[in-house]
Parts: C-alpha cells; structure tokens; sequence
C-alpha cells in the first residue's frame, strides 16, 4: 500500500527507505495557463491533477503592513507596491522574480519607523485558512510546512535593495543584524500562536538564496558573524518542537554547507546545478548528515530526453538511505509542455522507487 506525503518525508528525514521518493516540483503562474490551454481541467490544483506529493504552506505576515497599491497595470506587466514598501514589477504571462525598482526602507531612520509597524497580532495569521484546511491537511497526509519570511535574500530583494545591503553589511553590520532578527521575532512570535492554537507543522522552511554562479555574496567569516546566527535561532526553534528544518538557497553554497549543518539545517534545498552544485557529490559528502531537495538541472526541460537522462543519473544516487525528495533546482518553466511534465513525473517516480 502506497505511504502518504507525511510517512514519505518522514522516512527521508530519518534518512530511511519508504515506498518511494517523494516527488514535487514548483511551476510558473504562465505554465498553469499553457497546461490548461493543453487539457489541464481550470479549478484542479497542478498538484493533484498530476498526483504530485501533497504538501501544505502555513505563512504569517510579518511586513511592516506598508499599503499595497498597484500603481500602473498594462496587458503585460502591473506595477505595484507590497507590504515591505517595495515597489515591483511583476510580468503577467511570463515567469520569473518580479523586478524591485524602489524602497521604503533605505536608512536607519526608515528601518525604525518600519520596525514600529512591525507589532505581533492575531490578525497576521490565516485563522480561517488553518481552520477550513488543518483537518484535511492531517487526513490526506500532507506534510505541512510553516514559512519564515527572513534573511538575506529577503532584505536585499524585498526590503531595501542588494547594493544597500550588502554595503551596509560591512560598514553597519549591526543595522542588518536587527534588520534580520526583528523579521524573525515576530515570525516566530506568530508560529507560536499558530502552535499554541494546536495547528502543529512538521517543518519550519525559509528562503535565503545566497549564491550565485560558482561563489558566494559574502565570506564565510561573514556568514558566521551576521546571518548564521539568526538562522541558528530558527533552527533551535523549530527543533525545541520536534519540527524539521528545511532551507531554500539558490547559488553556490558549497562552503557554506558545513556552516548550515553546524547551526541545524535538515534539508537543503534547490541544490542549483547551473550554479556549481553537483548533487551526487553533495549527496556523497554531506548525505549521512543532510537531506536533499532538488538536484536535477532545471535548463534541461529545454531538451526533455536530456533531463531525462539526467534523472537516471542523479535519482538512484540521491535516493540511497533516503533523504531525498525528487525535484528540479528550480521552477518549472512555460516551455514545458503538459504531457512532458507528465513524463517528468512518471519518470521520477519509478527511478524513486525502493520497490
């Protein structure tokens, strides 16, 4: 009989063999519409349509609330504001980061007044989302994950721009540093609440891309003194309550993987290959002390029988002793068709398999 999400993950967390992998992937918003335009019935989540792993998002607000407005919108693009004061343009049929092209935030003094803002209350949290889903979240088996929106990645893109952080990283460390640990405060302040509701999760997961192409943004030494202490405190956190830990870092990130190991991180995910990340090595390496979430070469939907000897290379590696969940090291681009995206998940679920 075929496990659940929930016994799948587990089982690959305690770095054990189950039925299979678990398999997922991330497409972009213009894939969805390419998918249904091919057959993808409208209304069907992507996820169940082609019987993907089931895993479920809990998120918090902790922005400083700043108005969100769009301030100009055309048949390609919406120009609009968010609640970090950022304003951004986002492509309405193609995928992709939004562009940042203005702050709120941009020196102590504007910090100060968004740090004010910044207030835990009850209002913050998804109460009726948790309340109509937590149930059948817990039946089907999903495996849920509580989201933390702090970081590096989240300061230099949503919050006051790269070029001002990482400045500020050297001549105001101490700026950034209670930039970071006020996003994590109330993230934490609001996933107790959310816990203390009794709606537990199994993992705790951020985002906090901290490579790119064959290097790092900041030293190692830096990385210790100003971020790796406050993922620290997530990840002691989240193990106080027996939840896993999961990181999400596109980039090179290779000298810092016995950093991240060190502070507490469980699993660690895209694993981007067009960066310098090779999988295999990785999982050779590190794999008696860390999870694995992605690995496989995004570029290559380009070229589907590519990607798909890429598969058969990677998978059978990183399934051994468990701690793998199947996945591209990034999103799942509009080139890709609806019938090769069933392929993809065919395939990966039968080169996961332990049976």
């Amino acid at each position: 009989m075929p496990l659940t999400t929930y016994e799948r993950v587990k089982r690959m967390y305690e770095h054990k063999e189950a039925d299979r992998v678990p398999v997922i992937d991330s497409p972009w918003a213009s894939t969805i519409e390419r998918w249904h335009k091919e057959g993808m019935p409208e209304g069907i989540p992507f996820t169940t349509y082609f019987d993907l792993d089931k895993f479920a998002a809990i998120r918090a607000d902790n922005s400083p609330r700043y108005p969100v407005r769009v301030l100009e919108q055309t048949e390609e693009y919406t120009i609009e504001t968010n609640a970090w004061g950022t304003t951004m343009k986002r492509w309405k049929h193609a995928g992709g980061v939004p562009e940042f092209l203005d702050f709120t935030i941009t020196d102590r003094a504007s910090w100060q007044k968004a740090k004010e803002r910044m207030q835990p209350s009850p209002d913050r949290i998804p109460w009726e989302r948790l309340k109509n889903n937590y149930k059948r979240w817990r039946d089907e088996g999903a495996w849920i994950q509580a989201h933390l929106f702090f970081g590096f990645d989240v300061t230099h893109s949503w919050v006051i721009g790269t070029e001002r952080l990482l400045i500020a990283m050297i001549d105001d460390p101490e700026w950034i540093t209670d930039i970071l640990n006020a996003q994590l405060d109330l993230d934490l302040t609001l996933l107790d609440m959310i816990w203390d509701a009794g709606y537990h999760f199994d993992e705790i997961r951020w985002p906090d891309d901290m490579g790119y192409k064959g290097t790092q943004f900041f030293s190692v030494d830096m990385y210790r003194e100003l971020i790796k202490p406050v993922h620290r405190r997530a990840a002691e956190w989240a193990h106080a309550r027996n939840v896993k830990v999961q990181l999400h870092s596109c980039g090179d990130l290779r000298p810092l993987i016995p950093e991240l190991i060190d502070l507490g991180i469980d699993m660690l995910n895209p694993l981007e290959v067009k960066a310098g990340m090779d999988p295999v090595a990785l999982k050779q390496t590190y794999g008696d002390r860390l999870c694995f979430h992605g690995g496989l070469n995004a570029a290559l939907y380009a070229d589907m029988e590519r990607l798909f000897a890429e598969m058969e290379r990677v998978i059978p590696v990183m399934k051994k002793d468990g701690g793998y969940i199947a996945a591209t090291d990034h999103s799942v681009p509009d080139s890709v068709s609806l019938e090769d995206f069933r392929r993809f998940v065919a395939l990966a679920k039968k080169l996961g398999s332990y049976e």
